[in-house]
């Protein structure tokens, strides 16, 4: 198997190693004292990295058991489904690669968008529920950073249709919905990682996925 961490080193040159390093360097510096275990900061710290953000770490909240749940699933080579190609796109894939993981996203799917139709839903309710139906959610990573449909219908398939994902990374961001969305799942008491109120979004989510891959090499 390939080492995902091998892959990040060919990826960054040396002046790039040092500029991610300053760049962490400051983080923990300015971020102080936070609350967080060693393995929930280096996902914490990554969000922060990723958006020069700093309320993200009131923001986020993690469950008791979500990065081990995510790292076991990540090391089986769990599918990782997105609500969004942006997501996918922004991914790492000689990383994913290297544990045999899959990226899946059904929004753009046309029996998807004729059932959003159909139904007077949106699409991302119904990628959900296309991938519940093909067997995608369990055991899954499920990463959701734009529709808080999305993640209100999946906290529904896993209370009425015993859907079971492996780690849902809620993390939508918007105006309507985002924030209730990422309570219920809260609120659900699922392996899940969150970032509450209305902030959120892909890159989110990106940063949320990376953080938990180099976590399986640290934890090997």
């Amino acid at each position: 198997m390939n080492d995902p961490k091998d892959n990040d080193m060919r990826q960054l040159t040396g002046l790039g190693r040092k500029i991610e390093a300053d760049s962490f360097a400051v983080v923990d510096a300015e971020a102080g004292d936070h609350g967080f275990s060693d393995d929930q900061w280096q996902v914490v710290r990554r969000v922060v990295h990723s958006t020069a953000d700093f309320e993200y770490i009131s923001l986020m909240k993690l469950h008791p058991r979500a990065i081990e749940a995510g790292i076991a699933a990540l090391r089986g080579g769990c599918p990782v489904l997105v609500d969004v190609k942006m997501i996918a796109a922004g991914l790492n894939r000689d990383r994913l690669d290297a544990y045999g993981c899959s990226v899946e996203s059904y929004i753009s799917d046309a029996d998807v968008i004729a059932a959003a139709k159909q139904h007077n839903s949106t699409r991302a309710i119904e990628a959900m529920r296309k991938a519940h139906r093909e067997g995608k959610l369990d055991g899954a990573v499920v990463a959701i950073g734009n529709a808080p449909t999305a993640l209100l219908e999946l906290v529904r398939l896993i209370e009425q249709e015993d859907a079971r994902p492996a780690l849902i990374i809620g993390v939508p961001v918007g105006f309507v919905s985002a924030a209730e969305s990422k309570q219920a799942l809260i609120d659900a008491d699922y392996p899940s990682i969150v970032s509450r109120g209305r902030k959120g979004g892909s890159p989110i989510a990106v940063a949320v996925i990376h953080a938990l891959l180099l976590l399986s090499k640290d934890d090997a």
